[in-house]
């Protein structure tokens, strides 16, 4: 990979829009070039610091009726319209006729453009599912699951909440049948967060963990052959992933949130 390629894939690999093997080329080319690395560190603050400061606004379902209201109706007297009307066309009702159906079609355009600016932008949940499927496949493809390799909770725990601003739960639950193998350190946008590392017989599952503010509803989704389970507790943001059956991850999203319940 040249420089000028790594430099043009920056953005995508930022958001998240890159596929796994070119992901991976990008990241074996930023870890041998500081330079480059800088700049997409530079690029990783600034998209963080648009998230959280831009404001998003909803469009809101009455915006085509309220345009529409907006264009001025043609008077029903032609005579009393401003002479430069008359003199574009001698028929100014052909005008009239001519240009509602016109102004309507760019209220419909208008509305269409603001609706698709909206539905364009992924959402941060949507940002966040991409960003951790690249990490989950990441640590697949190059057999780097973990940082720490323990199950003692009482290694694991320390290990990250020395490297962390906060301090992540980390249970022992192989007496569920789910056995804590390690962690690691990962980033979400510019965020770092803790890696929990759960084996359930082969199956290897990714719990990401970082504090949130707002408490979220619960989620369950399906991602190129990935299973996602999403839940918030006390405080704690949880992200599951893995190919494990959507039955069986939940038994964990369940487990885990039970030990963060005081």
């Amino acid at each position: 990979m040249t420089r000028e390629e790594a430099n043009r894939l920056l953005h995508a690999y930022i958001d998240g829009e890159l596929d796994p093997a070119k992901t991976l080329e990008l990241e074996a080319y930023l870890a041998e070039n500081p330079s480059v690395r800088a700049a997409c560190e530079r690029l990783r603050e600034m998209s963080a610091a648009i998230r959280d400061k831009a404001d998003y606004h909803a469009v809101p379902a009455w915006l085509e009726a309220r345009v529409r209201a907006a264009i001025p109706s043609a008077p029903e007297n032609v005579s009393a319209r401003p002479a430069w009307w008359r003199w574009l066309t001698p028929a100014g009702a052909v005008a009239a006729d001519w240009l509602r159906p016109a102004a309507s079609f760019a209220a419909v355009a208008l509305v269409t453009w603001v609706v698709a600016l909206g539905t364009m932008r992924p959402s941060e949940d949507e940002r966040i599912t991409q960003e951790m499927l690249a990490s989950h496949v990441r640590a697949t493809l190059t057999n780097r699951f973990y940082d720490v390799a323990s199950s003692d909770q009482h290694t694991v725990k320390p290990w990250l909440s020395a490297r962390l601003a906060f301090s992540p739960p980390v249970a022992d639950l192989s007496a569920s049948g789910f056995e804590l193998v390690g962690g690691r350190l990962d980033y979400i946008g510019a965020q770092p967060v803790a890696v929990l590392i759960y084996k359930r017989r082969q199956h290897l599952i990714d719990v990401f963990v970082w504090p949130v503010e707002t408490q979220k509803s619960e989620q369950m989704s399906t991602r190129d052959g990935f299973n996602i389970e999403h839940f918030a507790k006390n405080g704690m943001d949880y992200w599951l992933v893995s190919d494990l059956s959507r039955n069986e991850l939940n038994d964990l999203a369940r487990l885990i949130a039970e030990y963060s319940t005081p």
